[in-house]
This record gives structure tokens, C-alpha cells and sequence, in this order.
């Protein structure tokens, strides 16, 4: 009887706290992003638990001066989302990163500064399983300081609904293959034909997980192909570390994008962090052009502008790429671009760190195919093996 009599009470209870559940929910009351405070500058500390803690979903639950403080809190608070330093006593923060990543996987959004070493040392721990960062904020401003709170308050609520990605250990580190020597990417047994390596260009846009899928795509891709442009949202300093980082990597040449440089087949380019990057077509070819315009969809550079701009100059010579990222930059541009003639093809849920550019650009209908991101570079090649084999279109 007394069994019977509990079952009924943990079902009323459960109710209840269903009920009340849903009453919080409606009234906006949802349970806060806890955030845990990774930062040697006791200075730091107390900024970045203010501007977090200015947000009514988001709690700054504890701060911690070092990793192995650190540690303990993690095991104690069990905070949803981590800003972590990366230069620290007693353990840097990349190291602790790899061991977090490898016993207890969560999200970490890091905190950079704005210097060469600190970008590089920032791709590194993308490279660990960071979900994102943010440059150190300028405290010598009040807009300054506004557009930081912005910026690191969604980067947090992002992280905190973003796939972490554990890195898959190798023996040893990822090393280029040798490259042809550059008059030899015509010709080769089994390469595109002239017309479509200097007809057709490749588009490619993310965000946040992006500087990992950008990786996987073009080092998938031979030598031999058309010239790929690019937009990751990052700031400047940190689109010529990625570029130099992806150069070393890649069998195709990766360089920062230069205004009115013309493209040219088995090159990438990445738009600088200062400007938006588009393309014109000129005699005979393409070339890049830099902007320092207004940010559109709050970035500069934005994947809107490049795929807008290939839409009206590339058209059906155009393939769209869409990959990991928080918002909706990209998908009205790749619906433009489709519209044109342009393939288009977008990263899959399963794969993405955070699945908002790709599924916008789905909900608008802009991609011809959905895919996973480790099939992506090879359905881009395949795509344009067809297009050889039907004749580039002018």
C-alpha cells in the first residue's frame, strides 16, 4: 500500500515540478548559463564576471586565478561554460584545455589578446577543442566596453549550446604534401581541365567551428583546383596566423586576400579581419577586392558580401560552401548565389559545432545538398568533375 502511496506522490511531485517548470520558462525565468572564470588578472576576473554577469541568463558562478584552482571548482560548481585564459601560472591555459578536453569535454570559450602570439597560441586551442574566443577588451572606453558584452555574452550562450569537439589524437602531427611547382597545375593525368580550373571559383563561409572545418575542407582538396574564397570571422591579426597556419597544411596555397591581387587556380583566399571580401570578374579571369564598409550582419568581414558578389560575377560558374556557425551570415547570399545557377552545398547538424549558418541558409532555401563535413570537400570536387564533363558555362 505504502509503495502504491509513493508512486502516486513522485508522480504528483513530478507534476508539480513540471508546473512549475513551465511557469518559469513563460516567465522568462529559465535556470542561468553557468560560467566559471578561468584568469590570472584579478583585474580580468572582475570584468568578465560583470559584463557576463549584466546578462539575466547568464551567472558567474566562480573565478579561478589558475588551472589547478580551477580544477576544483570544475569538479564543485559543474558550470556549464568555461573563459579561459591562456597565459597562466603554474599551468598555461592550452595545456589545461588538452587535458579538460581529453577527461572531461565541455564548452570553452578562450579569452586571446591581440597579439601574434596570442593568435597563434588562440588557433592552437581551436585546434584542442575550444568552441570559440574573444580578444582581451579594451578598457579604455565605454562603447568599447559595451561592444564586449555583447560579443563575449553571446559567444558564451553559443558555447553553451554548441557540440564540443574532442580532437582525435595521431601518432603524429599533420604534415603537407609536397607541392607541384606552380606552372604545373595544368595537365596533370586526371586533373580538371584549364577552362575549369580558371572558370570556376569556390566559396566558402563560417564561423564559429569554422577554423577546424575550413581545415578539413581545403586540405582535402588537390593541388589542383579553381582559386577559394573565403570568409571566417576573426579578427585581423588573427585571419594572417590562420592563413599562414592553413598555408603549412594544405597542398593548396593559402595567403590573406590583397585588393585587386587577380586569383588564380590552386591558391585560397582568406579575407583579412579588417575588410569584407568580394570578387569582380576582369578580363580573363577574377580578382579580389577589399572593402572596409560597415559591418553587415554585425561582421566585417561577412560571408554575405562574398556570396552576394559572386551571385551577380561568378553566377553559374559559382560553388557555394556554408559551413559551422552561429547566426544567419551567409545563407541570404548563398540563396542569391543559387538563384544564379550557382551548386551550393551546407554542412550537416552532426557535424557542426553550431548549426545557425547552415540552417538558415536551409530554412531559406538556398543549398542543392546537405552534407556531412567530412564528405564536404570530396562532394565539392565531385561536383566540379561534372561540371567538366558537361562544359563549363559562361
Amino acid at each position: 500500500m505504502k509503495r502504491g502511496f509513493d508512486a502516486i506522490m513522485f508522480r504528483a511531485t513530478l507534476s508539480y515540478l513540471d508546473e512549475r517548470l513551465s511557469i518559469r520558462t513563460d516567465l522568462g525565468l529559465r535556470m542561468a548559463i553557468k560560467v566559471l572564470v578561468i584568469d590570472d588578472s584579478a583585474l580580468m576576473r572582475s570584468v568578465l564576471s560583470e559584463v557576463i554577469n549584466s546578462a539575466p541568463d547568464l551567472e558567474v558562478v566562480g573565478t579561478a586565478p589558475d588551472p589547478i584552482v580551477a580544477r576544483d571548482l570544475i569538479k564543485t560548481l559543474n558550470p556549464d561554460v568555461l573563459t579561459l585564459d591562456i597565459e597562466m601560472p603554474k599551468m598555461d591555459g592550452l595545456d589545461f584545455l588538452a587535458r579538460l578536453m581529453r577527461l572531461r569535454p565541455m564548452p570553452v570559450v578562450m579569452i586571446s589578446s591581440l597579439t601574434q602570439r596570442g593568435s597563434e597560441a588562440t588557433l592552437q586551442a581551436l585546434e584542442l577543442g575550444a568552441v570559440d574566443f574573444v580578444p582581451k577588451p579594451r578598457l579604455d572606453s565605454s562603447a568599447g566596453i559595451e561592444a564586449y558584452r555583447v560579443e563575449i555574452c553571446d559567444k558564451v550562450r553559443c558555447a553553451f549550446g554548441a557540440r564540443p569537439r574532442v580532437p582525435q589524437m595521431t601518432s603524429s602531427p599533420l604534415k603537407p604534401l609536397l607541392r607541384e611547382p606552380p606552372g604545373a597545375i595544368n595537365g596533370l593525368p586526371g586533373g580538371l581541365p584549364s577552362q575549369v580550373l580558371h572558370e570556376r571559383l569556390v566559396l566558402i563561409g563560417a564561423s564559429t567551428g569554422g577554423t577546424e572545418a575550413i581545415k578539413e575542407v581545403i586540405c582535402s582538396m588537390p593541388e589542383q583546383m579553381p582559386a577559394i574564397l573565403m570568409v571566417q570571422h576573426m579578427p585581423e591579426m588573427f585571419t594572417s596566423s590562420f592563413a599562414k597556419r592553413l598555408d603549412g597544411l594544405c597542398r593548396l596555397r593559402v595567403k590573406e586576400a590583397e585588393h585587386g591581387e587577380r586569383v588564380v587556380p590552386g591558391t585560397a583566399y582568406l579575407a583579412p579581419g579588417h575588410s569584407h571580401l568580394s570578387v569582380r570578374r576582369v578580363a580573363g579571369g577574377y580578382q579580389c577586392e577589399l572593402a572596409q564598409s560597415e559591418p553587415v550582419n554585425r561582421h566585417r568581414p561577412a560571408v554575405d558580401v562574398l556570396f552576394h558578389s559572386a551571385a551577380s560575377q561568378v553566377g553559374a560558374n559559382g560553388v557555394g560552401v556554408i559551413l559551422t556557425g552561429m547566426g544567419k551570415d551567409g545563407a541570404q547570399g548563398l540563396l542569391a548565389m543559387r538563384q544564379a545557377g550557382a551548386w551550393t552545398i551546407g554542412q550537416d547538424q552532426e557535424s557542426c559545432v553550431v548549426y545557425g549558418m547552415p540552417r538558415e541558409a536551409a530554412t531559406v532555401g538556398a543549398l542543392d545538398e546537405v552534407a556531412p563535413l567530412r564528405e564536404v570537400g570530396q562532394r565539392v570536387l565531385n561536383r566540379l568533375r561534372m561540371t567538366e564533363r558537361r562544359g563549363v558555362r559562361a
